[in-house]
C-alpha cells in the first residue's frame, strides 16, 4: 500500500537497516547468564564469591537467542518513534506515521531492523535520519532496491517489485536451472490428498522447500509437511520448473492510478478432498494496482457453491474495511461505495437481500 500511494503521489523513499538491533532492548525481567569463556573476571571484587562458586552475569540489555529480545526491541524502537512524534497505526502496528501534518505525510512501515520511509518533504527524511542517529546505529541505503527479498526498482511511470532474485536463487538451490520449464505453477487435472502415495524417504528436504516458497506465496502444498509423499514433492519441483519460465513476473505500481479501492473475491467450493472445505480467495486493487491478496481454506464447511460464496465475500469485505481505515492514517480518504465484484449470481443475491433487510432495519 506503502509503494502504491508514493507512487501516486510521488512521495520520496528511503531504506534504512538498524545494526545489531537486538541488542538496544532494555530487560525488565531478572534473567541471569554463565560467563563466557575466555573472560577473565577478579573474584576479589565480587562481592561474596569464593574460588570454588559459579559466576554468572545479569543481563540489563537483551543479546540474541534471549526470548524477549525481540519484544524489547520492538518496544524499544516504538519508544525513540514516538520521541520524534510519529504515531503508531491501530490498523497495522508496524506503520508509524505522523498525525500533525495537514498537507504533507511522513510515515515509516518497520520489519524487525528494516525501515521503509515514505514522504512529500525529503527534509524530513534527514532529520529523522539525525533524530535516529542519536539512538542506534544504522545503514543508510538510500533509495529502496532491494527490501524483505523484494527487488524494487522506480521510473516517472510507477514502481516495479518482483522476486527476480529470490526466486532463481530458489531454483538453482534446487538443481533445476537446466530443467525443462514450465508454464503453470500446478497440474489442474490432478488431485493432491494425504496419504496419496509412497512417503518420501527424507521429508525434511520437502519442508525446506516449502519453507522457502512461502516467501514468494502461500500455496496448497504446506499442508502436506508433516506426512509428505512423493507426489507432493512432484508437485513441488512443478512449481520450481514454473519459477523458472517466468523469473521476470512483478507487480506494477502505476504513477498515473487513482487512489480508489475495488475488490474481487471468489470461492473453490469444496476444493479440499480431505476435508470438503472451500477456498476462498480475493484480491484488493488501489486504482489498477494489487495490493493485497489471499487464497486460503475457509473455516468451515459450506453445504454449497453459493454458501461458499458468499463467505468469500464477507471476507473480502471485511479486507476492504481494514482497507479503508489503514488508507485514513496515510491522509487518504476512500469514497464511501467500494465495488466489490464476484462471479456467483446466487451469492449476489443474498447479499442483495441482506443489503436491503438492514436498510429496512436503520429505518
Amino acid at each position: 500500500m506503502m509503494l502504491a500511494l508514493a507512487s501516486i503521489y510521488g512521495w520520496s523513499l528511503s531504506h534504512l537497516d538498524v545494526n545489531n538491533d537486538f541488542l538496544y532492548g532494555d530487560l525488565e525481567e531478572e534473567i541471569y547468564m554463565i560467563i563466557s569463556p575466555g573472560l577473565e573476571v577478579d573474584r576479589l571484587n565480587v562481592e561474596g564469591a569464593t574460588p570454588e562458586s559459579t559466576l554468572v552475569c545479569r543481563l540489563k540489555k537483551s543479546l540474541y537467542g534471549v526470548k524477549q529480545a525481540s519484544r524489547q526491541w520492538y518496544l524499544k524502537l516504538s519508544e525513540v518513534l514516538r520521541g520524534f512524534g510519529l504515531q503508531q497505526s491501530t490498523y497495522e502496528h508496524s506503520f508509524f506515521y505522523k498525525s500533525d501534518t495537514a498537507t504533507s505525510f511522513f510515515g515509516i512501515v518497520v520489519y524487525v531492523d528494516d525501515i521503509l520511509v515514505a514522504t512529500t518533504d525529503p527534509q524530513m527524511t534527514e532529520q529523522f535520519k539525525e533524530f535516529l542517529s542519536k539512538h542506534f546505529k544504522f545503514k543508510n541505503l538510500g533509495a529502496p532496491k532491494y527490501f524483505l527479498g523484494v527487488e524494487i526498482a522506480r521510473n516517472k511511470k510507477g514502481i516495479q517489485i518482483s522476486q527476480r532474485k529470490y526466486a532463481m536463487d530458489l531454483v538453482n538451490d534446487a538443481g533445476l536451472l537446466g530443467c525443462k520449464p514450465s508454464s503453470t505453477p500446478m497440474d489442474s487435472t490432478k488431485i493432491l490428498q494425504l496419504d496419496s502415495g509412497t512417503l518420501m524417504e527424507d521429508p525434511s528436504k520437502y519442508r525446506r522447500l516449502i519453507g522457502r516458497l512461502l516467501y514468494l506465496w502461500i500455496h496448497k502444498l504446506s499442508q502436506f509437511v508433516s506426512k509428505p509423499c512423493v507426489d507432493h514433492w512432484n508437485a513441488a519441483e512443478k512449481v520450481l520448473r514454473y519459477l523458472k519460465k517466468t523469473p521476470g513476473y512483478e507487480l506494477f505500481f502505476s504513477s498515473s492510478s487513482k487512489p480508489t479501492l475495488s475488490i474481487f473475491s471468489d470461492a473453490d467450493w469444496a476444493a479440499c478432498p480431505d476435508t470438503r472445505k472451500s477456498m476462498t480467495g480475493y484480491c484488493l486493487f488501489l486504482g489498477n494496482s494489487l495490493i493485497s491478496w489471499k487464497d486460503k481454506k475457509q473455516n468451515t464447511i459450506s453445504r454449497s457453491s453459493a454458501e461458499a460464496e458468499y463467505r468469500a465475500m464477507a471476507q473480502a469485505t471485511c479486507e476492504v474495511v481494514w482497507a479503508k481505515a489503514l488508507l485514513e492514517d496515510f491522509g487518504v480518504k476512500t469514497e464511501k461505495t467500494v465495488p466489490l465484484y464476484c462471479d456467483n449470481q446466487s451469492a449476489i443475491h443474498i447479499c442483495s437481500i441482506t443489503r436491503s433487510f438492514m436498510r429496512e432495519l436503520s429505518i
